[in-house]
């Protein structure tokens, strides 16, 4: 089994949304695009996936232009299909249309060469959800903190 190469993470889902179910897309993606990301150049901070019973797109995900690619560039912002089983689709399709759950990319990664998209099922939490949330690490931190200074 092959190793999976991290790219981009979307760290605040988890502190946004409590994750539900998660799936492995594929992404379609120009030859510029692959460049900038194999540099690094990625952001998934304000991406969301729509889905329209067809077909999903990742939107509002930022990739930056690769300067070597001059007029062939492309649109750093642009919608990217992103490419899974019927199956699967009608599945987010059916959640998403449940009030309050959206889906959400959580992680970009390599997986034998390709890119792939880890994307969740995600219900938004409540601002008292979000403060138990803090206040259980900060908790744990201590605990820590704790433990640590005894050894």
């Amino acid at each position: 089994m092959s190793q999976n190469k991290v790219i981009a993470t979307n760290r605040k889902a988890h502190f946004e949304f409590f994750l539900l179910d998660h799936f492995e897309a594929g992404i379609s993606l120009q030859g510029s695009e692959i460049k900038s990301i194999r540099a690094g150049k990625v952001s998934l901070v304000e991406a969301y996936v729509e889905i329209d019973g067809k077909e999903a797109w990742l939107v509002n995900s930022h990739i930056a232009q690769y300067d070597p690619a001059s007029r062939y560039n492309h649109d750093p912002k642009r919608p990217r299909r992103l490419l899974l089983h019927k199956k699967q689709i009608r599945e987010l399709w059916d959640a998403v249309r449940q009030k309050g759950v959206t889906v959400v990319p959580v992680q970009m990664y390599f997986k034998e060469g390709r890119v792939k998209l880890d994307i969740a099922i995600a219900k938004g939490k409540k601002l008292y959800d979000k403060r138990n949330e803090i206040a259980r690490r900060d908790q744990e931190r201590e605990m820590d903190r704790a433990q640590h200074g005894r050894d």
